[in-house]
């Protein structure tokens, strides 16, 4: 799916009533009562009081045609119309608060037009959110900065409708967060906007669903952007089904430099996620002392000794894998850095991309030269501390995914840039966020799982930017998974090992 600008939405969203014969007002009708119903399942599942707060602009609009569906389904929302001055309101707006008078009367709604009351609210309160949307460029002040403030403390649950008030559509990195509201469910129009995906934005946001703003199709496929968003759809493409005649041979080889003395658990979960990746052979090259470990953990993958006994001296390819991936637990000891630099310079001269995670990045943080040698098309994973290692101190994830653009772009390489919204940065400049995932992940191995998940699919024969995609679609699917099983508290990287198969088979049916 395409993500886009503000602006670049307010044009396909023009052509699209053009093309369709639509006006503007029948347009936020619809999207109202498809918000209204939205509303309704959270009412239904917290028995809340519905509170509405419809601002001037088309996001106020949408707001009023919600409420006028709600109070035809018996809920009885509060509803608060500002229009300041009584001419602050656009005309679709204005109209969608004469439809809502027209049929459900005045009694519930007040217009505001000069000073405001707060109005008393509690967690027994669903607050829904139509003050601005999209529509405002700078932060809230005075009076809408209060109202804010005042909804967020109140414990309430909040709807937001397009976007959590006081956020920009395309995100404005620094604003004060109190002075925006905090929502547990944005319903976005049409698309989900940029906003949504910067790490210190989740909490603003919260949940988000799509309302159909029925888009024209070609308006919306001759828009060029740079950001996309994976789709369930896209990786069942990507996941062939398999011959009832194939073998092993036809799923590729990998082989996985991992492991040291302390840290086998990252080797075992790595190649543990390959295997349930679909590779057809896997095979760890670990420390003498991880034998035991990885013979028992899997026995289904093959082992190979490293020279060292506790830790990786000799990171060497002895066969012709499909695929290679290298980080997971290795360390950072001065004799596996250089075995990771003669590696990588091999790698690099024979355009033999490599997946690298973990240790890997932290021994190029270490010595920035292997930067050099990383072969084009390789697949760099790091999390935010990995990221900032490597490549500087950033100030925040819009500034890091800026930077991780600029590196992919020099170095030909995807970034796998983990986080709320993992996001694949391409060569070529083009960023892929993930939509799945869970809080549950945030615990010690899961980076180690989706490299191996990563790898193993490349060793079928996925392209690294395909690959990596796919991979983080599934590895976030597994999670969630996972969480449904053991609660948020309660995951390990171990349970998202063993729901990667699950998961590939819910997506590919």
């Amino acid at each position: 799916m395409k993500l886009y600008s503000y602006k670049q939405i307010q044009e396909i969203e023009a052509a699209s009533l053009e093309e369709r014969g639509t006006s503007m007002v029948e347009l936020n009708a619809t999207l109202g009562a498809e918000a209204a119903e939205a509303i309704a399942d959270v009412l239904a599942e917290c028995g809340c009081k519905p509170v509405v707060f419809a601002g001037p602009k088309r996001c106020g609009a949408i707001a009023l045609s919600a409420a006028k569906k709600l109070v035809k389904k018996g809920k009885r929302p509060r509803v608060y119309f500002f229009n300041i001055r009584g001419t602050s309101a656009r005309p679709d707006t204005l109209a969608a608060r004469d439809a809502y008078l027209a049929e459900c009367g005045a009694e519930g709604l007040e217009e505001v037009t000069g000073n405001f009351s707060m109005p008393e609210l509690s967690s027994r309160d669903l607050v829904v959110d139509g003050l601005f949307g999209s529509e405002i460029e700078g932060p809230l002040g005075g009076a809408y900065q209060a109202l804010v403030r005042r909804i967020n403390e109140s414990g309430a649950r909040i709807v937001a409708i397009d976007m959590p008030s006081g956020l920009p559509a395309d995100g404005a990195p620094g604003l004060i967060n109190r002075n925006i509201i905090h929502a547990d469910l944005t319903l976005a129009i049409g698309v989900p906007r940029l906003a949504y995906f910067p790490a210190e934005n989740a909490e603003l946001i919260g949940q988000w669903q799509t309302l159909d703003a029925g888009y024209s199709r070609k308006a919306a496929a001759d828009m060029p952007v740079g950001y996309y968003l994976i789709e369930r759809k896209q990786v069942r493409r990507i996941l062939s089904p398999r011959h009832p005649d194939s073998s092993k041979a036809d799923y590729g080889s990998l082989v996985i430099f991992a492991g040291s003395y302390g840290m086998m658990g990252a080797a075992q979960l790595a190649t543990r996620a390959a295997l349930r990746s679909g590779c057809g052979k896997v095979t760890c090259h670990a420390p003498r002392c991880g034998y035991f470990v990885l013979q028992t953990a899997a026995p289904e993958a093959l082992f190979e000794a490293d020279p060292g006994d506790v830790y990786l001296r000799d990171i060497e390819l002895r066969h012709n894998y499909s695929a290679v991936a290298a980080g997971p637990g290795i360390g950072t000891n001065d004799a596996t850095i250089d075995a990771l630099e003669a590696f990588l310079k091999v790698a690099n001269a024979n355009s033999r991309a490599v997946v690298l995670d973990a240790d890997a990045l932290n021994c190029i943080a270490m010595r920035p030269t292997l930067l050099d040698y990383i072969p084009v098309m390789s697949i760099l994973t790091p999390h935010a501390e990995e990221f900032d290692r490597m490549f500087g101190t950033q100030p925040g994830s819009d500034a890091r995914l800026a930077k991780a653009i600029e590196v992919a772009m020099f170095h030909k390489i995807v970034i796998v840039l983990k986080g709320h919204h993992s996001a694949v940065v391409r060569p070529d400049g083009k960023v892929c966020y993930n939509p799945t995932g869970t809080a549950a992940l945030a615990t010690a191995g899961t980076g180690d799982v989706l490299t191996g998940l990563i790898a193993g699919l490349m060793a079928q024969g996925l392209s690294s930017e395909l690959a990596a995609s796919a991979g983080v679609y599934i590895h976030g699917m597994a999670g969630q998974m996972a969480e449904k099983t053991h609660g948020s508290y309660g995951v390990t990287a171990g349970d998202v090992v063993d729901n990667i198969g699950r998961a590939i088979n819910s997506i590919m049916n």
